[in-house]
């Protein structure tokens, strides 16, 4: 169907026709009564949209196949971070992956698959746990004692990149006990710094 205004309201559609009109379910003396044709008419009009709907639910669930505002509706049902200023293509990709990004929230490999789908870059993520193994007891503990995390996205132009949607991302996907940092900066190169261009939120 179509959308109205701003893309939110749906109506009729100039030209659809309805797979069952009116018309014709109408006791025989309403046959050739124009009155009553006409009447039912209008009414196709307005249920036609319905039977197309009805017709190709299954495409409304599909994020691939959904109508542009109805993958909105979407992306609160399977609870896709979003801010709501993305293309339609990255929410879109952001509904069909809502479900195993949840699987592995709050884990490394979910906080580098939510940076990568806001913003196409892997991140660089520095953690302060550890594992290690040892063949004699009391040793060292691996990691750092003071608990934190900090991500770094390294892209050509950092100021094209919003330091505030980073620090929201990583958020909403880190583990929710542990404290954390962000950056943006300049790809790496061997020659330059880490820390040059860095664009730092805390």
């Amino acid at each position: 169907m179509s959308g109205g205004p701003g893309g939110t309201a749906r109506g009729t559609v100039p030209g659809l026709a309805t797979p069952h009109p009116l018309g014709a379910a109408l006791p025989a003396v309403y046959a050739e009564d124009d009155f009553g044709q006409r009447f039912t008419a209008g009414l196709d009009v307005v249920l036609a949209p319905l039977f197309n709907v009805l017709d190709s639910l299954e495409a409304y669930f599909s994020p691939a196949l959904a109508p542009d505002d109805f993958v909105d509706y979407l992306a609160t049902w399977v609870g896709a971070e979003l801010e709501g200023t993305e293309s339609l293509a990255l929410r879109r990709r952001a509904v069909a992956s809502a479900v195993a990004l949840h699987r592995v929230r709050g884990t490394r490999q979910g906080l580098a698959a939510a940076v990568r789908l806001a913003f196409g870059v892997p991140p660089e993520i520095t953690e302060s746990g550890g594992a290690a193994w040892s063949a004699r007891p009391l040793g060292p503990f691996p990691g750092t004692p003071a608990a934190g995390l900090h991500v770094v996205l390294r892209v050509a132009d950092p100021a094209s990149v919003d330091p505030h949607r980073l620090h929201a991302v990583v958020g909403a996907a880190r583990p929710a006990h542990l404290p954390f940092t962000t950056a943006v900066t300049l790809p790496r190169t061997p020659d330059s710094p880490t820390s040059e261009g860095a664009r730092p939120h805390e």
